[in-house]
């Protein structure tokens, strides 16, 4: 794979060759990160630190690499946003809890936080608003990618991928790796789900188990490891059966070991399920010497997964995930986020505020450990092998059904209250007409001589969200765990349920022809509770991003 790069503001030419497949295009790379992040504190002694992605932010940044892509400001992301698939319920326990009214809880919190005796998912001081950041990058992602005002989206606070429907787990309390791909699914007949975290994507799997629009594959520490699932054998079930992949690993699995395998099974992937967009978890707690892992993977062998899905040309939302030693887990981020942009980092790293925790070598790259590989070639080969021949026994590409994707509002700036302090984020969401301050020799000002007054109007609008619902289903089921029962829906809500679907390149011509402006970006739109209701009737309204100003970053 050779890159070349254009002006930096430009974005990247990536030029690739994959056996008979060449792809060039432009890659617009668009970046989430809200300061905040990096405030919430999990409790002492907890191995989840968010403080972890402003350290990679400060990498990002000191080695220049917000010059060659948009940075914005999460949406903060709504009670009614969560809900189209978390529970009603679980989302108001979540917005209501804090560590001095706990007591008064204690049923959902045994019910919601400590099911089965973990106590993993502690509550902290701004636990909701946390949730609403990450997960807010996440689904801002998704809608910039639907607006195609991205090729890859980046949010290396999102990727927490064990939260279920009503349920936290693993330190994760919102799935937004499952509200993306529902936003993804308003526009897009196929998404495929990569997951290289240590610990298998349960939660986002069981989200989609029983679907064939979205195809889940997990590369991760097999057995008894957190959270116990993901054997080769859970492959999905009715509509989505060979539609969940796993591909469970032994301890100490190195960079050769680990693309032998990753890239033929993605290759296979992208040839027989034809997804027209990839969603990446790339968790670095599968890098060698994580805290809590037990791989053995160097920083250039994690960053070749993600270098690798970027030769299929196809948009990518790539999130954060695991990763508990934070000083690797910021350089792994930090590096990616350069693959992602076609740029060469230098080992050594530049001063910044964290500096001293890179003590003593100060180097981007790591050294793997001296351990031992339990993945032998005989192993290796026979799950690739089992996983091939699941994706031999697929139907062909599934299609999806002619559906009306509406615009969002337009909704008149609401004017502030003089008496309160404006905060960065309406400043942010104020734009500025592109003539504002034009000037030349022909324009007469106000108070010219005989000129007359002559003004452009800054029209300042602020996303609002469509609020729609949806009773679609799908196999008159809800999505939900295959531990519990699927309760039974009424069929009859699927709009056009006797009418056959189209092909699916005119499928996906009617979905992304119809895309909503940039002036008129919204938050998503809300809907029912079940996964299902928006795999069959997309519904959207995009999500409003807030653009950081960059232009004084280099003097910083």
């Amino acid at each position: 794979c050779t890159t070349r790069s254009n002006k930096p503001s430009a974005g990247l030419f990536l030029t690739c060759i994959v056996g008979s497949r060449m792809a060039l295009a432009k890659k617009n790379v668009a970046y989430y990160y809200d300061e905040e992040i990096g405030n919430f504190y999990f409790g002492e002694g907890h191995p989840m630190k968010p403080h972890r992605i402003r350290m990679a932010h400060n990498l990002v940044i000191n080695y220049k690499l917000y010059q060659k892509m948009q940075i914005f400001r999460p949406y903060t992301l709504l009670e009614t946003d969560m809900t189209s698939f978390h529970s009603d319920d679980y989302i108001h326990f979540l917005q209501n809890v804090s560590p001095e009214n706990q007591s008064e809880f204690e049923r959902e919190l045994n019910i919601y936080l400590r099911k089965d005796d973990h106590s993993d998912c502690p509550v902290f001081d701004g636990l909701f608003k946390f949730c609403q950041l990450y997960s807010g990058g996440s689904v801002g992602g998704a809608v910039k990618i639907n607006q195609k005002t991205a090729d890859i989206v980046i949010n290396w606070a999102g990727g927490l991928h064990h939260a279920k429907k009503a349920e936290a787990a693993g330190f994760c309390y919102v799935n937004d790796i499952v509200l993306a791909i529902l936003e993804l699914l308003k526009y897009h007949a196929r998404v495929v789900y990569v997951d290289i975290d240590i610990h298998h994507g349960d939660g986002v799997e069981e989200a989609f188990y029983l679907t064939d629009r979205v195809m889940t594959v997990s590369f991760h520490k097999g057995g008894d490891f957190f959270p116990g699932t993901g054997k080769v054998e859970d492959k999905g079930l009715y509509d989505g059966k060979y539609f969940s992949l796993n591909f469970p690993l032994h301890d100490g699995v190195d960079d050769e070991s680990y693309h032998e395998i990753f890239k033929p099974t993605m290759e296979k992937v992208i040839e027989y399920f034809q997804p027209s967009a990839i969603v990446l978890q790339c968790g670095a707690d599968s890098l060698s010497g994580d805290r809590l892992g037990c791989f053995n993977l160097s920083m250039k062998g994690h960053g070749d997964c993600v270098k690798y899905l970027m030769t299929f040309d196809l948009p990518m939302l790539i999130l954060g995930g695991g990763g508990y030693t934070i000083r690797n887990v910021a350089r792994c981020w930090a590096y990616e986020t350069g693959v992602c942009l076609g740029a060469e980092l230098s080992n050594d790293i530049p001063y910044n505020e964290y500096y001293e925790y890179y003590a003593p070598e100060y180097k981007l790259h790591i050294d793997p450990c001296d351990m031992d590989n339990y993945n032998t070639p005989n192993y290796l080969q026979s799950v690739k092998a089992k996983l091939l021949e699941y994706l031999h026994c697929l139907p062909q590409a599934p299609s999806v059904q002619f559906h009306d994707v509406p615009r969002s509002p337009e909704v008149e700036y609401k004017e502030s209250d003089p008496d309160q302090r404006e905060t960065l984020a309406d400043r942010d969401a104020m734009v500025d007409h592109e003539a504002e301050l034009y000037d030349d020799a022909k324009d007469q000002d106000a108070d010219a001589s005989g000129g007359q007054s002559g003004s452009t109007d800054s029209p300042h609008r602020s996303g609002s969200a469509d609020k729609t619902s949806s009773n679609a289903v799908l196999n008159g089921s809800t999505v939900a765990s295959v531990a519990r029962t699927v309760d039974a829906m009424d069929t009859s809500a699927v709009a056009g349920a006797d009418v056959k679907p189209p092909t699916v390149a005119d499928s996906q011509s009617s979905q992304l022809n119809h895309q909503p402006s940039l002036d008129e970006s919204a938050p998503p739109s809300s809907s029912s509770s079940s996964v299902a209701s928006s795999l069959s009737t997309p519904s959207s309204a995009p999500s409003q991003t807030h653009a950081m100003d960059t232009s004084k970053l280099d003097e910083s």
